[in-house]
């Protein structure tokens, strides 16, 4: 395998899937510098009116509120920032309101300069179950003139939010922190055919936690990782659904943990999303782009586990996964005329999974630049031979479909694994 896995490009169109695109994606990923910069951690404490009655604050893990100010009586403006610059269009906030008497507020949420609001907000009376916020109750202001993209959001948006003495949570997305995403590995660990472990350390010295499941002695393996962006959630979700699938107890996931190794680290940037950062770790790296330089602990972690698992069981990576959340579903691909260590895995996986869901059509976009390896799906096909892809789930999926798209695709990707193995 290696890199001459690029000579075998043959030049032709790739595959299509009658895709009417909606969301053309990105372009090629560069190769950037990937040494550490620094961060700005943001002061975590209690913001309070007195006069009011009302009370701000970030102190909980994978809260971002860096300061906030009284208009008047009964409405205040957040400023939200980001670790450091330049980082992407994706401001993620989080933070926790009440008051000592129950009514109505509005907070307008600011960012940096070149940043725009992305997220739409979700409302929680728990930290644990979330509802987005009533249209009614949300207005922008300043919103760009395209239709799609970043093109398209707002500067700033307005919240009209009920407070009261029990504490109302407000997020980007949904809140899953260490604690909670470790509480969920935990529950999976009962399982026999499950196990927890440690594979490294983040900057701050984190755990890098990871899921061992099925036959992990065997030479077939597959690779899972998610949450390399902080505020990506939906793509952890749908990683969370994916996982579920495979650890359930249905006979194909029986079968295949009986002739697979799988190994999913669901928390790759550990510190970025405890911190509320909204793309870096705390070296100030978008740890997607050090899977050629392996400067971040975290990316580093993942090769050397990769590396010894190969050299232990002689065996090889069959396929590997990232899931990522974008601005709507896309699946980025290794162009299917580069072969790997199970010729056209993805495409067939694809393909079959537009069947099983009524009206379904993956966004998919292949890739043949694969050198430098610069992200993850690079690194686990070209170092590995493993059938990679990014699947980059949108920041608004419905969670039905969400986990739809994901116990479906887990479920093909065994039954047509299964079918490509001799023994």
């Amino acid at each position: 395998m290696k890199k001459v896995l690029i000579l075998l490009y043959l030049m032709a169109m790739p595959l299509s899937y009658g895709q009417e695109q909606k969301f053309q994606g990105q372009p090629p990923v560069n190769a950037v510098p990937t040494d550490s910069r620094p961060v700005q951690k943001q002061w975590k404490g209690q913001f309070e009116f007195p006069n009011q009655g009302i009370t701000f604050s970030n102190e909980f893990e994978g809260a971002r509120l860096n300061g906030i100010v009284q208009n008047s009586d009964s409405t205040y403006t957040a400023l939200i920032t980001s670790e450091n610059t330049p980082v992407n269009i994706s401001p993620w906030y989080a933070f926790k309101v009440w008051g000592r008497t129950k009514g109505s507020i509005d907070v307008m949420l600011t960012y940096q300069a070149t940043a725009k609001h992305r997220y739409y907000p979700k409302l929680s009376r728990d930290g644990i179950n979330w509802s987005a916020l009533d249209s009614l109750r949300y207005q922008e202001f300043e919103k760009g003139e395209r239709a799609f993209g970043p093109g398209s959001l707002p500067e700033k948006v307005r919240l009209r939010l009920e407070v009261g003495p029990d504490t109302l949570w407000v997020a980007g997305q949904e809140l899953q922190n260490s604690i909670i995403v470790n509480s969920w590995m935990d529950s999976l660990a009962q399982s026999k055919f499950v196990s927890k472990s440690t594979i490294g350390k983040s900057r701050e010295g984190r755990d890098l936690n990871m899921l061992w499941i099925g036959k992990t002695d065997s030479k077939r393996m597959v690779m899972i990782i998610s949450r390399q962006h902080p505020p990506e959630v939906t793509g952890y979700l749908a990683m969370k659904s994916f996982v579920e699938t495979i650890t359930s107890n249905s006979k194909l996931a029986k079968r295949f943990r009986k002739k697979f190794g799988i190994y999913v680290v669901p928390l790759m940037n550990p510190d970025g999303v405890d911190n509320g950062f909204w793309r870096h770790n705390t070296g100030g790296i978008d740890l997607n782009r050090d899977w050629s330089n392996f400067n971040q602990p975290e990316t580093r972690a993942v090769k050397k586990f990769m590396e010894e698992k190969v050299k232990q069981t002689q065996g090889k990576f069959y396929f590997g996964i990232d899931f990522h959340s974008t601005w709507d579903d896309i699946y980025y691909t290794v162009d299917p005329k580069l072969k790997g260590n199970m010729p056209n895995l993805v495409s067939t996986w694809l393909d079959s999974l537009k069947e099983k869901i009524d009206g379904y059509d993956p966004n998919i976009k292949p890739n043949d630049q694969l050198v430098p390896t610069t992200v993850s799906r690079n690194y686990f096909f070209v170092e590995h031979g493993a059938e990679a892809l990014v699947f980059e789930v949108g920041d608004n999926t419905p969670k039905d479909f969400l986990k739809e798209k994901a116990n479906k695709g887990a479920s093909e990707l065994m039954r047509i694994m299964l079918e490509r193995i001799k023994d």
